[in-house]
């Protein structure tokens, strides 16, 4: 039998989902406000022809394609990836990539800021008895994903770090993901480093990995909690939009049970 589970976030406007000025908006028009709408396309007709004089129900979303659970193209992190090929956009993403097996790595007992080392990725893969192949799908439980939609869920959980992404890719994985709202460690953090060192490489580590190996991560996952350390798959198609940096996407987790 199989089981499938949700681990994304709806897109959903008026919560802290995202840093101010990037927020989505979503407007909601329904059947009522519509009707005059739909009838306007068939000359003669009137609102009370329609069905209990209804419209259709439509919504107009103001939004980036980075709001909600979304998947970044390499194309995002820099305009090159791969040692110095063009980065490809999100149209471009290889499908399989995007439906592979999944392992889940427990972060949730960093502190937040906390930049993820290899030796901690090692360390977990150690724990929940997995050898990393070609192309797993590695998702980070991070502090961050019980405080979806609240005030501290920006500043919240840990980051992996350039070196640690670049563990990962060096090993076969292309798609990563994460509950919190970046893959590296939340910004406020990291401005705190950079100010005590004037540091640069800090800033946008584990995106800027992919200048090096192109690569793909999930952003605003949710419901990681649920899921054990492997044994699962993940779907994650992202909705494909021209030459566009990310898109959105449904994840979900899937399970062939017994």
């Amino acid at each position: 039998m199989r089981k499938l589970v949700d681990i994304s976030v709806p897109l959903k406007a008026g919560i802290k989902s995202d840093p101010p000025g990037h927020e989505p908006k979503i407007e909601y028009f329904d059947h009522k406000q519509t009707a005059e709408d739909v009838v306007a396309f068939f000359p003669g007709a009137k609102v009370e022809d329609l069905p209990d004089s209804e419209g259709w129900a439509i919504e107009r979303i103001t939004a980036s394609t980075h709001t909600g659970t979304h998947l970044d193209a390499p194309y995002h992190f820099s305009s090159i990836m791969d040692g110095g090929a063009r980065a490809i956009t999100i149209d471009e993403v290889p499908l399989d990539w995007c439906f592979q097996n999944g392992v889940k790595l427990d972060f949730r007992h960093f502190e937040d800021g906390y930049v993820v080392t290899p030796d901690d990725i090692d360390a977990e893969l150690e724990r929940i008895g997995h050898t990393l192949e070609e192309l797993d799908i590695v998702l980070v439980n991070t502090s961050a994903g019980t405080r979806y939609g609240e005030d501290d869920y920006v500043s919240k959980g840990c980051g992996i770090g350039r070196e640690a992404t670049l563990h990962l890719l060096k090993q076969g994985v292309r798609v990563t993901g994460t509950d919190a709202w970046s893959w590296d460690a939340p910004f406020v953090w990291t401005a705190e480093k950079y100010k005590e060192s004037h540091n640069a490489s800090l800033i946008w580590e584990g995106h800027r990995a992919g200048r090096e190996i192109g690569y793909c991560h999930i952003e605003k996952l949710h419901n990681l909690e649920s899921l054990p350390g492997h044994g699962f798959k993940v779907v994650c198609f992202p909705v494909k939009i021209h030459e566009a940096s990310a898109g959105w996407t449904r994840a979900v987790a899937i399970f062939e049970e017994d």
